[in-house]
């Protein structure tokens, strides 16, 4: 006999609800979250969708301001790239932990996922390659034995995901050079090389993507990580 799962929360109801609207930007940059009116649509009380905005707010893709309330996270420069940076760090890392106790299936798995994305180039959809490089990439660090790491890891992911769209849709051209590195991370795991060569990797990966979309801003300003270092 069947265990039933324990029913879900109203508070993680409201959570899911708005995250998943900043996500497909339903709910854009500056968007107003009225509490009354979210409560009403979903059928409960003010309480649980106050509890889950301030869950978002933690994430950072909520913040509040004075005399307004809560808005959704406003898209800032600074902050993707504070984002990039540190997502590349704890990315890497978190990647580097995870190589060994990556199976065969596991890495198959993300050259498939990678197949899929390469397949996009010709016809590409930035949203639907932007949802499969975040799973190609969730193969590869999920793994890792640090749940420090992989909260920090996920933190970064879902700042991402509330600071922008997809980068892709603003520097497309950059999606050519990301499944190429996709492959060459994949081969360093697969031949055992060492764990800050793969780290490295990984690193510097995320902040190519970083660079591209800020030269793509400032096309006479120079890249300010150190992601073409070897």
């Amino acid at each position: 006999m069947s265990i039933p799962a324990p029913p879900t929360s109203k508070s993680e109801v409201a959570y899911a609800w708005i995250r998943e609207r900043i996500a497909n930007h339903a709910f854009g940059p500056g968007y107003r979250l009225v509490l009354g009116a979210i409560a009403d649509e979903l059928g409960m009380s003010v309480v649980p969708v106050r509890e889950a905005i301030r869950r978002l707010e933690a994430e950072g893709l909520v913040t509040f301001e004075r005399n307004v309330g809560a808005r959704v996270t406003l898209v800032d420069e600074s902050e993707y790239v504070h984002t990039m940076q540190t997502l590349g760090l704890v990315e890497g890392a978190a990647t580097a932990l995870s190589a060994p106790l990556l199976l065969e299936d596991d890495l198959e798995r993300a050259e498939e996922i990678n197949n899929r994305m390469r397949h996009l180039l010709d016809h590409f959809d930035a949203h639907a390659f932007t949802s499969l490089n975040r799973d190609f990439h969730s193969v590869l660090y999920e793994p890792c034995p640090n749940p420090h790491l992989l909260d920090l890891v996920h933190r970064g992911w879902s700042r991402l995901s509330g600071i922008r769209d997809s980068t892709f849709a603003f520097v497309p051209g950059r999606a050519h050079h990301s499944v190429d590195e996709h492959a060459e991370i994949l081969n360093l795991i697969r031949t055992g090389a060492d764990p800050l060569e793969i780290e490295l990797a990984a690193r510097n990966h995320r902040w190519r993507t970083m660079d591209a979309f800020l030269d793509a801003r400032h096309p006479k300003t120079a890249s300010t990580s150190s992601a073409t270092q070897r």
